[in-house]
């Protein structure tokens, strides 16, 4: 496929753009964390303001630790896994854990028969029209965006995350990240909040988290949650077709571009998970066709809320309306 080679041309590590990206994103961070301290006892309404900014570079901090998972941020596995498990402590998100099912999603995405990993919950119009008017209700319930992303991704990210249960492997696969990573916020959290007041510290931590896990679902449902993805059954499904086709290119203002390290070009990520995110620019401009495809608008993006089946007939997502029809 010609637009893979092309592609191919950008994998690859640039550790003086990694560094560069860590301080880029450290150092605004770390002033606007001190702001929220400044303001957690007197003007809190100014700390949740500031929670906003600090939200969006909690996220930029997961796309490197999301780089990190694919092996692409830095040149080497140590640096890599180091950087990862660093980054887990500010994004609440245990690395080993994550690292396995989003390569699992990678590996399945668009897959009908292999859902449920990595993903947002998908029903087809067939499987719709044979739940239960309690099924129904829970879909209808899961799928409401107020719910999912102002509560459901939230709660995933602050509460599920801490348990080795929850998870679609067994504990014994699981229990060694999830729990490392509750050790070291004990530690890493629990130093600072000797020092600034746990009240004072919980109250900032959670804002930024919420924060961060709602846009970045968001970001994560866009991504594939478009009327004209792709989704396959085992004898059609194909990976370089399901990661291009099935794939959004979010064409976003520059600065949430930068705020979410390009992650919205996701066809291209697809495509080629190899290529770090501050290299997915440089890709997409070096081709026409990829600049078109699958392209989405922030505008345009808020329709996709309203997508909730995949109608296997008509080849696209479908909302519960024209599911109906």
């Amino acid at each position: 496929m010609k637009l893979a080679q092309h592609c191919a041309k950008f994998r690859g590590a640039d550790n003086r753009r990694a560094i560069q990206q860590i301080v880029t994103t450290a150092v605004p961070f770390l002033a606007i964390v001190t702001a929220m301290f400044m303001t957690v006892e007197t003007h809190y309404w100014a700390t949740l303001l500031l929670a906003i900014p600090g939200g969006l570079l909690v996220v930029r901090f997961f796309i490197i630790q999301h780089d990190c998972g694919h092996g692409s941020f830095f040149s080497t596995n140590a640096a890599n896994t180091w950087m990862g498990r660093a980054t887990s402590l500010i994004t609440v998100t245990p690395y080993g854990l994550w690292r396995r099912e989003h390569a699992q999603h990678h590996a399945t995405s668009g897959h009908l028969e292999k859902r449920g990993v990595g993903d947002i919950d998908t029903l087809t119009v067939e499987e719709w029209n044979a739940l239960s008017s309690f099924g129904r209700m829970r879909y209808r319930l899961y799928r409401n965006p107020l719910l999912l992303f102002g509560l459901g991704v939230p709660f995933y990210f602050m509460v599920i995350q801490r348990f080795p249960w929850f998870h679609p492997y067994s504990v014994r696969d699981t229990w060694k990240s999830v729990l490392g990573l509750n050790a070291g916020m004990i530690v890493f959290y629990g130093a600072i909040g000797q020092f600034t007041g746990y009240s004072n510290l919980f109250f900032i931590v959670w804002p930024l988290v919420h924060v961060a896990s709602a846009v970045g679902g968001w970001l994560f449902f866009v991504q594939h949650q478009f009327e004209e993805t792709v989704w396959e059954s085992s004898d059609d499904w194909t990976f370089q077709v399901a990661a291009l086709y099935g794939s959004s290119y979010y064409a976003l203002h520059p600065l949430l571009d930068w705020f979410t390290g390009s992650i919205g070009l996701h066809h291209i990520h697809h495509l080629n998970s190899m290529i770090p995110n501050y290299r997915l620019k440089d890709c997409l401009d070096g081709s026409a066709e990829l600049q078109t495809m699958n392209r989405l608008t922030l505008t345009e993006s808020f329709n996709c809320a309203r997508l909730k089946l995949w109608d296997a007939k008509n080849r696209k997502l479908v909302t519960f309306a024209e599911a109906a029809a």
